[in-house]
């Protein structure tokens, strides 16, 4: 997959609940910078995100809305929609792809946080 199929399967995959595409359009060492998460390295996290989505959320949506690529590198603007434990979420969202090898080295998440305050509380 060229860099554009790469990050247009990374939306449809997320919001089609299809994990195991979107984990696989991963580098094993890949490096997130995350609103809510800070600085995180590797493959392994992104299993524990799948996991909380899994059993965490009745709907989960990020959808994008406009894709710039240049090479091996693209940005996003996407909104998100989500349901968990009875709360709405309701975000734009911004993201940041680095590929290699044709996969996501590295990715950054620039999101609204308030919307996620009730899930960093409790």
């Amino acid at each position: 997959m060229d860099t554009r199929e790469v990050i247009e399967t990374y939306y449809r995959a997320a919001t089609a609940g299809d994990w195991d595409t979107w984990l696989g359009l991963f580098h094993d060492d890949v490096v997130m910078d995350e609103q809510l998460a800070g600085h995180v390295e590797g493959i392994g996290f992104l299993r524990e995100v799948v996991e909380a989505i899994r059993t965490g959320y009745e709907k989960f949506e990020n959808v994008a809305k406009h894709i710039v690529v240049e090479g091996d590198r693209a940005a996003a603007i996407t909104h998100i929609s989500a349901r968990s434990k009875g709360i709405d979420v309701e975000a734009d969202a911004a993201n940041y792809f680095e590929l290699r090898d044709g996969k996501i080295a590295y990715t950054a998440n620039i999101h609204d946080t308030v919307p996620f305050q009730p899930f960093m509380e409790g």
